[in-house]
């Protein structure tokens, strides 16, 4: 892709792909072979890059003349939200100047890394992607980022002075099927990591949201810190933060953010803690508490409950109930209108038969739910199916900010 660059980035084409950002680009690849004197799949690529950026790189989306890659590599690219976080994260942990991108990608990590260090390398061994990184790099504006064309491995031996190392390894196969086993991606980390402490105090490796977190710390030496990262309430990224020399537990933190990457909510905690932790058990109470998915992800079921003097519904019913209304809890707060309510009951309470279905711990999924009670989905109101010591549940709840 890296020979059109000029003519993808030029004003022909920008101002086509601005103006047809809510075209079908498939139709356009139908109509026209060639777009201001390209092949219309390019153009028709740029169309699709741009419209996925729109909520996942905003700043992206907004600055003209930028170049998207492969459909690939843009899914597999951080968000803006987490790559802010992550810069400011390790920034604060790392205490130095210079950082490495050994898995450089599309670049949105290097890009954020360059806003909290003062010299910032991007490695990636793909020379059209490289090319295309580079050119927005300038186009948003930054200029300490150095551009290598290498593979982590060998640029590694490279590196001398301090510096931290970042990396997100590769979680698809040869056939592009998603992999979440460390030792499966590329790099693998697990063989690179003795290598990266022979140059560097520290390292952060982002992870599969899906990856187990014991597993990974099997796989990974060193980890002074755990965090689960979530971006309004849905699950992101794992990231292990490594220090050389570290044989401690490690400190868990599961985070979520808001779009903008700000902090929303922290809940930080060592695995012993929550291991040594007993929570009370309950039947419902006024109040229904779901935890954030980070803290979710963390398995801090136990913690949650008696960090916030909460009690659990059940052992494997990861929701909570109190009296009263805890305003800092982190994640969705419920108030229960009704518990197990007649038909009667239930139309009242639902005149348009409209509502939100979740279920934890429950025989039905929350669709089986809805058309048992010949609910459609929407409105205003929450109706929970939920299993309790005693017994199942069915709450009509109102969703409290």
């Amino acid at each position: 892709m890296s020979q059109w660059l000029e003519q993808l980035s030029g004003k022909p084409v920008q101002d086509f792909v601005f103006a047809n950002e809510h075209a079908d680009e498939r139709e356009l690849v139908l109509q026209q072979k060639t777009i201001p004197g390209l092949p219309a799949a390019r153009i028709a690529e740029q169309i699709a890059g741009r419209r996925k950026s729109r909520k996942k790189l905003p700043l992206w989306y907004s600055t003209p003349g930028i170049v998207y890659p492969p459909s690939l590599n843009l899914e597999q690219s951080s968000s803006q939200a987490t790559a802010k976080f992550k810069a400011s994260f390790l920034k604060a942990e790392a205490q130095l100047n210079t950082l490495a991108d050994l898995t450089g990608g599309f670049g949105v990590d290097s890009f954020f890394f360059s806003k909290e260090f003062e010299a910032v390398t991007y490695v990636e061994p793909n020379a059209d992607l490289l090319a295309i990184v580079r050119h927005n790099h300038v186009q948003l504006g930054s200029d300490n980022i150095q551009h290598i064309h290498s593979t982590a491995e060998e640029y590694i031996g490279s590196v001398s002075g301090k510096v931290v190392f970042y990396l997100d390894p590769s979680r698809r196969d040869e056939n592009t099927r998603k992999i979440f086993r460390l030792s499966d991606c590329v790099p693998d980390i697990t063989q690179l990591q003795k290598f990266l402490f022979d140059k560097s105090e520290f390292m952060l490796l982002k992870a599969s949201p899906l990856l187990d977190i014991q597993q990974g710390l099997r796989e990974i030496t060193n980890v002074k810190t755990v965090v689960a990262l979530s971006v309004e309430n849905e699950m992101k990224e794992l990231l292990f933060l490594s220090q050389k020399g570290f044989n401690a537990a490690p400190l868990w933190i599961a985070i979520d953010l808001d779009q903008e990457g700000n902090v929303k909510s922290k809940f930080p905690f060592l695995y012993e803690q929550e291991a040594a932790a007993t929570a009370q058990m309950s039947e419902p109470q006024q109040y229904l508490y779901e935890p954030n998915a980070a803290i979710m992800k963390t398995g801090a079921f136990k913690l949650t409950a008696t960090l916030f003097g909460l009690s659990k519904l059940a052992v494997n019913t990861h929701l909570y109930t109190g009296a009263e209304l805890i305003k800092d809890f982190p994640g969705r707060m419920f108030k229960i209108e009704m518990l197990n309510p007649s038909g009667d009951d239930l139309k009242k309470s639902l005149p348009d038969n409209r509502a939100h279905t979740a279920v934890r711990n429950y025989p039905l999924t929350a669709q089986q739910l809805m058309k048992k009670l010949k609910l459609e989905e929407g409105g205003d109101k929450f109706v929970w199916g939920f299993g309790s010591v005693k017994k199942k549940h069915v709450a009509v709840c109102e969703r409290l900010s």
